[in-house]
């Protein structure tokens, strides 16, 4: 099915294609809108198209795609020969969607980028929600086009839902200028003071330790789980107290030092209740915000800890970050809330589980994963499962830069980053039941 351009006009007004040379310029006037087209797997499952002549976000015409039953999927394909092998493009576009429970799943933009044969040179690329406008919400996606590719294929679709609608309208697509590089400097210590005499002096090796690595420049330090009970003996509820109280004072006046924000594990006190609690300092010193151990093991709720229930994540200078402790990296839930609330790394302050698990969440939820511990690997893990940096006694702090906007393509599937949550199935209820 095409669409004659005339009808078509007013939705290519907002459809720019700026690239730079050797290509042309390319504008929505000299932009075929024949090109545009409807695509499904199969006849039978195909939804209806049509083009609503003042239905647009600005009140120009738009791209409309109906659908009555969840096996339909289908959408409006058009391809761009004019690209730039191996340079950053921008793919935008503005929907308004209705009777659709997840956006995520079922409103479908991507980019297929095509050879000289046509062929798929990596698998697609989706373009994931992000600002909403009123009823309109925007999907967008910054990527490299291969080097091998002369084309891009995009399309933009419905599928996995009942008796809805998706209204597509402002699409854009062309280079990407001055995209900002977003690299973190993190760092971890490996080290387990014996034979202290209280939690202050425990406190105290970690930052002594920190302080003579500051010529690091670090943007981010995270110390181990229960720095304030390793080494000197004391129980959980001898060593808890307040936050803020007298452990987050020392560690901000390390942060201010450092000028780096300090993850690290203590006990806290509140009233008569004892929680396992990761705080973070800002560069400042002062405290951004506390989280506390959702996944206790038995060892600790016999011991007298009560666990927390909430899964913060935390605005950074340089984006969002989750604070996991130990025994939460044996469950996928904590990793995941935190990833879902836009968390692009999670620091782990443990004493000792699984490294495999620690890599797994990293990958499932592709994000960067720090952790500092006593009895397993102190690491920083890449979104990919790739061990960038190990601590270990000979050499106590690792460092590493996490790229928070580069790009890892997994062979055969392509980058994880947005697919991860393209395919995800929160529709399906899970069972809470115990086993």
């Amino acid at each position: 099915m095409r669409i004659p351009a005339a009808r078509l006009a007013g939705l290519f007004m907002a459809l720019l294609f700026a690239l730079s040379a050797p290509a042309a310029e390319f504008r929505a006037e000299n932009f075929p809108d024949s090109n545009w087209r409807t695509w499904a797997p199969r006849e039978e499952i195909s939804p209806k198209f049509d083009v609503v002549p003042s239905g647009g976000r600005r009140g120009a015409s738009a791209l409309r795609i109906q659908m009555k039953n969840e096996s339909e999927h289908g959408g409006w394909v058009t391809e761009v020969r004019s690209i730039a092998p191996g340079e950053m493009h921008k793919f935008s576009a503005w929907y308004a969607a209705s009777n659709i429970q997840h956006d995520a799943r079922s409103v479908i933009a991507k980019i297929e980028w095509l050879n000289e044969k046509g062929e798929l040179v990596r698998a697609p690329d989706f373009a994931i929600s992000g600002q909403g406008d009123g009823q309109w919400r925007q999907v967008s996606l910054t990527t490299p086009a291969p080097k091998q590719a002369v084309a891009a294929r995009l399309q933009l679709a419905i599928g996995f839902a009942k008796d809805a609608t998706v209204v597509w309208d402002d699409i854009s697509f062309g280079l990407a200028r001055d995209v900002s590089k977003r690299v973190v400097r993190a760092g971890t210590i490996f080290l387990r003071p014996r034979g202290t005499k209280s939690a202050g002096e425990s406190v105290e090796k970690f930052c002594k330790l920190a302080e003579a690595e500051s010529n690091a420049r670090l943007d981010i330090l995270c110390l181990p789980e229960g720095i304030t009970v390793i080494g000197n003996g004391k129980s959980y509820a001898a060593v808890s107290e307040s936050v803020p109280g007298p452990t987050t004072e020392r560690l901000g006046k390390l942060a201010r030092q450092l000028r780096s924000y300090v993850v690290a594990g203590l006990y806290e006190r509140e009233g008569a209740v004892i929680y396992n609690t990761a705080v973070l300092l800002g560069r400042d010193g002062k405290l951004v915000g506390k989280y506390r151990k959702t996944h206790l093991p038995r060892e600790e709720w016999e011991a007298g800890l009560s666990p927390g229930n909430e899964y913060p994540v935390f605005e950074t200078d340089f984006g969002k970050i989750g604070l996991m402790i130990c025994w939460d990296v044996q469950f996928p839930e904590p990793a995941r809330a935190m990833a879902l609330k836009g968390a692009e790394a999670l620091f782990l302050p443990i004493w000792g589980g699984s490294e495999v698990l620690a890599r797994a969440r990293a990958i499932e939820n592709h994000v960067f994963l720090v952790s500092s511990s006593y009895d397993m690997k102190t690491f920083i893990v890449a979104p990919d499962g790739k061990v960038l940096a190990e601590a270990s006694s000979e050499q106590p702090l690792a460092t590493a830069e996490l790229r928070l906007d580069e790009h890892i393509f997994q062979p055969w599937l392509g980058d994880m980053k947005n697919r991860t949550w393209k395919e995800r199935r929160p529709d399906i209820a899970v069972e809470t039941r115990s086993r």
